[in-house]
């Protein structure tokens, strides 16, 4: 999902389109459609470096073609645009002018995104798997054609990146396209896969052969390790908080204190590795913090001594070769009456929220757990 940029507007671009490319080695010619490419005299005019290829989704369910329409209209006033809306069953829009920046992701990625590419989101399976065939191959063949990596989200600086990876490592709060991908019964590792083989002109994956189990034996299980969270809130004004290990039964269930407002707060794991971040009604959203001690209000600790706080995320990290587990949490606040929805990690599961709280209400109590399924 796109984010707005505060670049300027500076002047006036002269590009020229072909009418048609060629989306990915393997796969047929398909033809682009810019009826609302955006003119010479609109978008950004700054040249972008070659790093990077963003992967989004809309996050609303509606035509591609609308998409496209909106953000021609309103690319300067919402200033928010890309290069290349895809949906409608494979249909591909343009927007923005390749190799200059667009306003999808924040500065960073703007300046070293080439091309900026949005998934429109439906629920017609059929019409997904059309969509998603010339969104994968659109995004390796814009990485081939800028010499990126078709690598997705790896911990380069340089490849294609799924906006929640530019979230995660640069700035921002969006966590597409993951989320609707999964609603369609694509994972991350699919993804990644078919990002870095493509589509055959069929529609078929590009498969490298797979080796066989040399002494074909069964493949061990993953092991799954029990993790525990701890964690504390600070009390706004007051003192630290007694710290609460998982979500304990009864008075311990929760860390915090009905109706009172917080500012500050920790979280540490037994395994594995965790980072969180809050919210405060002050600053917005504050840098990711990756360790939790209390007495390293630097780097140990999430929030400003003073500063209200009303929305936390979160995002663990599984070791290699383990179950993979998230963690998931909920919150209340001093303005309503039970826990809101449950987030999982930071929004990457569909039908989770991907933060806790509601912004502007100060959050009384925080529950959280690791596991491979939610037991709230």
């Amino acid at each position: 999902m796109i984010l707005k940029n505060k670049l300027k507007w500076i002047m006036a671009i002269a590009t020229t389109f072909l009418f048609a490319v060629t989306i990915g080695q393997n796969a047929k010619a398909s033809t682009i459609d810019n009826s609302y490419a955006l003119s010479s005299s609109q978008g950004s005019s700054l040249r972008t470096n070659n790093n990077v290829v963003i992967a989004h989704a809309t996050a609303v369910y509606a035509p591609a073609r609308n998409v496209a329409i909106f953000e021609n209209r309103t690319w300067y006033s919402n200033g928010a645009y890309v290069q290349y809306i895809v949906g409608d069953g494979g249909k591909i829009y343009r927007v923005g002018a390749e190799g200059y920046q667009a306003w999808g992701a924040g500065a960073w990625a703007n300046a070293n995104a080439p091309v900026q590419v949005e998934l429109a989101q439906t629920y017609d399976n059929a019409e997904f798997r059309k969509d998603y065939v010339a969104y994968v191959n659109l995004l390796r063949s814009s990485a081939v054609k800028y010499g990126i990596p078709t690598d997705v989200d790896s911990s380069a600086w340089r490849g294609v990146k799924s906006h929640l990876w530019v979230t995660n490592h640069v700035w921002g709060d969006h966590t597409d396209p993951y989320g609707y991908l999964a609603s369609h019964g694509i994972t991350k590792a699919q993804f990644a896969h078919d990002v870095k083989y493509g589509f055959s002109s069929s529609g078929n994956n590009v498969n490298p052969t797979p080796k066989p189990n040399k002494h074909n034996r069964p493949v061990k299980p993953a092991k799954k390790e029990a993790v525990h969270v701890t964690y504390a809130l600070h009390q706004k004004g007051k003192q630290w908080l007694s710290p609460v290990k998982d979500f304990n039964s009864g008075s311990n269930g929760f860390a915090g204190v009905p109706n009172s407002k917080h500012d500050m707060l920790y979280i540490k794991v037994n395994h594995g590795s965790l980072m969180y971040r809050v919210h405060t009604i002050e600053d917005g959203w504050l840098p990711f913090v990756h360790k939790g001690n209390k007495n390293d209000t630097v780097n140990g600790v999430a929030g400003i001594k003073g500063h209200t706080i009303d929305g936390v995320q979160m995002y663990y990290t599984t070791p290699k070769g383990e179950t993979y587990q998230q963690a998931y949490y909920r919150s209340q606040t001093t303005q309503r009456a039970n826990y809101l929805g449950t987030c999982a990690d930071n929004g990457s599961v569909s039908g989770y929220d991907n933060w806790a709280g509601m912004l502007g209400e100060p959050l009384d109590r925080l529950q959280i757990h690791i596991n491979n399924y939610s037991k709230y």
